[in-house]
């Protein structure tokens, strides 16, 4: 018998699978990656005595995965928020989806566990750039401004480190960044004992100031499209740089586009903060894309299709 944890290597889904194994801890087999590598079910190798639970990745990019792994008899929880389509009726499967724009799988498990882990799932929702969300959710634990700005500031890191078209480009690989979290109840501890925190406050911060001196490539009252250049530096920024665009221009849609090695793009986008929907229907529009309301991506979009995004942001965000 097995436990084999699926899950996205960013803040939210590091923070659920967090909060499930301090319920109930077990040494499980990791599958994870870059935020971006979502296609992951298919890497589970079940059996029927087998365990698996997956963490904020599309059951709609998944399905045939994971129709195969709920054919082996294996007990299946599925826990997301993003477009999930057609969900197989299985005896052996517990499906938590909530598409709400409001949500993450973060709250999702918080609110499987009633509560008990909450500080971590305030995490997960300051990562997924879910501001106000997140203070609704912590409004119980009673926590000074310092402190909530401290989890936010968490948050936006462990997002920050899972951003990258490959493994290379992270600070840490996000199974190990989730073995250093895995000790740690309370997320203040973490952020003053585990050593990881500084360094990617400090690797936020340098790859934040180039960010912030790139000029929009095209932009108006409605939507704003950043390049980014060929480095690994920018596609960690891109896509907590997208939220913090999001935020200072609420009523804009914002897409930020990292160049990849063949001259195509890494794609982030962002909905409008006082309207959330949109983003997934946008990226689906093109091969690599998908996500959900609020924010989403397409991991490769031909420099040939740029004029085409760039309509199509344009008519989805007027």
């Amino acid at each position: 018998m097995a436990f084999i944890d699926v899950f996205n290597g960013d803040a939210d889904g590091l923070c659920a699978l967090h909060q499930l194994r301090l319920a109930d801890p077990q040494d499980s087999v990791l599958i994870t990656g870059v935020k971006r590598d979502i296609d992951l079910v298919k890497q589970v190798q079940a059996t029927s005595d087998d365990t698996v639970t997956i963490l904020d990745i599309s059951l709609d990019k998944n399905r045939d995965a994971l129709i195969q792994v709920l054919g082996t008899g294996a007990s299946v929880t599925y826990m997301d928020h993003h477009f999930a389509g057609d969900i197989p009726t299985a005896s052996n499967l517990a499906a938590h989806i909530d598409t709400d724009a409001e949500t993450c799988t973060g709250l999702i498990a918080n609110k499987t566990l009633n509560g008990a882990y909450l500080p971590w799932a305030v995490v997960a929702a300051f990562g997924d750039n879910l501001l106000s969300t997140a203070r609704d959710a912590a409004a119980s634990l009673s926590l000074s401004e310092q402190q909530l700005e401290q989890l936010q500031t968490l948050g936006t890191l462990l997002n920050y480190n899972g951003y990258g078209s490959a493994l290379s480009d992270l600070y840490f690989e996000p199974a190990a960044l989730y073995q250093r979290i895995r000790p740690f109840a309370d997320p203040f501890a973490f952020i003053q004992e585990e050593a990881a925190f500084k360094t990617l406050s400090e690797g936020y911060q340098s790859d934040h100031l180039k960010a912030t001196q790139i000029n929009a490539h095209q932009h108006n009252d409605s939507m704003a499209i950043y390049l980014l250049p060929n480095d690994a530096w920018a596609r960690r920024i891109s896509g907590v740089y997208a939220n913090e665009l999001a935020q200072d221009n609420p009523d804009r849609a914002h897409a930020l586009l990292s160049e990849l090695d063949d001259g195509s793009y890494l794609v982030s986008v962002r909905a409008p903060i006082n309207n959330r929907t949109g983003a997934d229907d946008l990226c689906r529009q093109f091969e690599t894309g998908g996500g959900r309301k609020a924010a989403a991506g397409i991991n490769k979009l031909p420099l040939n299709e740029l004029d085409r995004f760039a309509s199509a942001m344009a008519a989805q965000f007027s």
